[in-house]
């Protein structure tokens, strides 16, 4: 009987395990017994320890994994059936989706394992946490380029900045998003004005982070469409979108597509010139959740921070190319003024004072402990060198890929500055002939981005193999234990608001654009070893595909000369073809002895089951 879909595995498991006594007792006297003569020493010291009580109680604990068990478990038992479950997973280092760092020297693990069970939130009990905590705000402040108040004296911190840390760059982007709302609000109050309908700017390449405050804090979301020219932000477009009720405008600092950084200074000039003609003075947030410590180190003749005076608060991740483990972001504000004082709290708990200004409370203190640590440890020049090593070997996949001839970049890391990766394309040559030779690790001559290859088909490609999907071959690469993502990109058209939504949609004519595509992020632990390792991967991915169609076309044409009641056989005969080129890597030397066995087959009729030594 063939199984079908609607089977409950979980139900199945259960009854194996035995729901009742009596069943489970015969499967644990059954493997008892047959182990009985082998039990070790250990087996015989502990209490209910039999060979085959741990094969069922093994089964038994996959089988109730929605519910808490009644009984206590060997704490190894437990721990290999977490263990086993997890090596499911796919490889951290391999995941070349995520920004997310993974790299842990032993010092840093050391820090983290010694202070795993420290609450940020408990100021009296952990007061260095606290301390470490602050000498981080100041040296971002101070990275970032605040304000300096010059009544200080030239001990501790000396900017005017104030700031925070967060579980991630979605928490600080909250906070940056109700400051703006919060000052709005007390303007408007003061000019006699209504406080009704907010609004917020966005591009479309937008983190979903930035759409989540706006919805959850009831401020309309206007969004900006992004330039077909490099999938950034279309300046054209913002200023129709600005009124009275704008409360701010999120600026992205690394697009989570491209890696392409918006320009901070042109929207601020744009908003200045607004200003100019209607006197409404709109702020920008920096969303620097990828780009804020990058760009700062490895950029740091862009203005994109607090030079620009209309810049009010900044945020990065941690977590990202601050380089700690997962669960850290950073708020960074202008000055203590721009935070108001209805977002601030004073605590009395766990006997001490606290002020706070964070969405959440209870949370581990030890990846601030280890960015304080990286701080230290790497500095300015250290963080430059790995900064260096990932935006050198962008460069040198995004020139690998084009001079394939399979893909085109759409991310322009590895373009000179100003030229952007359409104007590329329609010239109809690569990078690396159009440009000469040029100087990899001089970050003045490229465009300012983060180290991420976007990339899709090229249209030379597609022309020649319409029937490969593009999605395929990402699917084909975590066959490889690759992680590499396939995904549509921004949108370019968005109705002004009161604009009806059909406008979004232009006029289609002839065959559609490809709209998808493939992204890496290279990180500090994709090593120069991996990196070739991937280049040979994508590669090979490709050519198996490409071997795939020509043996699929190859099926059809044979199928166009048969007869009319053939026809179901060599669709099959097809179909079998496509699926074994794919599953032999499209080796033609394989699907050629394969042919050729079957036909020795056919002629001598008989079926050898003779398998491999």
């Amino acid at each position: 009987m063939t199984l079908s879909t609607h089977l409950d595995a979980d139900f199945i498991e259960e009854e194996i395990a035995g729901r009742d006594g009596g069943s489970r007792q015969d499967v644990v006297n059954k493997f008892t017994k047959m182990n009985h003569a082998n039990q070790s020493k250990r087996s015989r010291q502990r209490k209910k320890e039999h060979p085959g009580s741990k094969v069922v109680e093994r089964l038994a604990g996959i089988a109730k994994k929605y519910r808490i068990p009644e009984q206590d478990m060997d704490p190894e038992l437990a721990y290999e059936l977490v263990h086993d479950e997890l090596a499911l997973d796919g490889t951290t280092t391999l995941n070349l989706a995520s920004f997310v760092n993974v790299h842990l020297d032993e010092w840093a693990q050391k820090l983290i394992d010694e202070n795993l069970t420290k609450n940020l939130a408990d100021n009296d009990e952990y007061p260095m946490m606290i301390e470490l905590q602050n000498r981080c705000v100041s040296m971002l402040a101070d990275l970032w380029h605040a304000p300096i108040d010059a009544s200080k004296s030239d001990s501790g911190s000396r900017t005017r900045a104030i700031g925070t840390p967060c579980t991630g760059s979605s928490e600080a982007i909250m906070l940056g998003g109700l400051a703006m709302k919060k000052n709005w609000q007390q303007r408007r109050r003061r000019e006699g004005k209504s406080t009704e309908h907010p609004n917020i700017l966005m591009a479309s390449c937008c983190q979903v982070a930035l759409e989540k405050f706006a919805r959850y804090f009831d401020v309309e979301a206007r969004i900006v469409p992004v330039s077909k020219t490099d999938y950034l932000i279309n300046y054209d477009e913002i200023k129709p979108r600005l009124d009275e009720n704008t409360i701010g405008m999120f600026v992205i600092l690394g697009s989570t597509y491209t890696g392409g950084f918006e320009s901070v200074a042109r929207v601020s000039e744009i908003l200045d010139s607004f200003q100019k003609d209607t006197t409404i003075d709109i702020p920008i947030h920096v969303d620097g959740a990828s780009g804020g410590i990058l760009a700062a180190i490895a950029y740091p003749e862009l203005k994109w921070d607090f030079r620009l005076n209309r810049v009010k608060s900044i945020n990065t991740s941690g977590h990202k190319f601050g380089l700690t483990a997962v669960g850290l972001g950073w708020v960074i504000f202008r000055t203590k003024e721009w935070l108001p004082e209805s977002l601030k709290f004073q605590l009395q708990y766990l006997g001490g004072l606290e002020e706070s200004f964070s969405l959440n409370f209870s949370r581990p203190g030890c990846q601030v402990i280890q960015q304080y640590y990286n701080f230290l440890r790497l500095g300015r020049a250290g963080y430059r060198e790995i900064f260096d090593n990932c935006l050198i070997s962008a460069r040198i996949l995004s020139l690998f890929l084009e001079e394939t001839g399979y893909f085109r970049c759409v991310s322009n890391v590895h373009l000179p500055r100003g030229v952007s990766s359409s104007i590329q394309s329609s010239t109809s040559c690569s990078a690396a002939s159009s440009f000469g030779s040029l100087d990899l690790e001089n970050h003045e001559k490229f465009n300012p981005a983060l180290p991420v290859v976007s990339f899709q088909f090229s249209a030379e490609f597609s022309r020649k193999y319409p029937e490969i999907p593009q999605s395929t071959v990402s699917k084909m690469l975590r066959n490889k234990k690759w992680i590499v993502p396939n995904y549509p990109l921004p949108k370019t058209s968005i109705p002004l608001p009161g604009e009806s939504p059909n406008a979004e949609i232009p006029a289609q004519t002839g065959k559609i654009a490809n709209n998808e595509i493939l992204r890496v992020v290279v990180k500090y632990d994709l090593r120069n070893q991996l990196l070739d390792k991937l280049m040979h991967d994508i590669v090979d991915v490709v050519e198996v595909l490409v071997g795939s169609v020509e043996a699929m076309r190859a099926n059809v044409s044979e199928y166009k000369t048969h007869t009319e009641g053939a026809q179901q056989q060599i669709g099959e005969k097809m179909v079998y073809d496509m699926l074994l080129s794919l599953a032999k890597d499209a080796d033609p030397r394989l699907l050629k002895q394969k042919k050729e066995i079957t036909e020795s087959h056919d002629k001598h009729g008989h079926i050898s089951f003779r398998g491999t030594c």
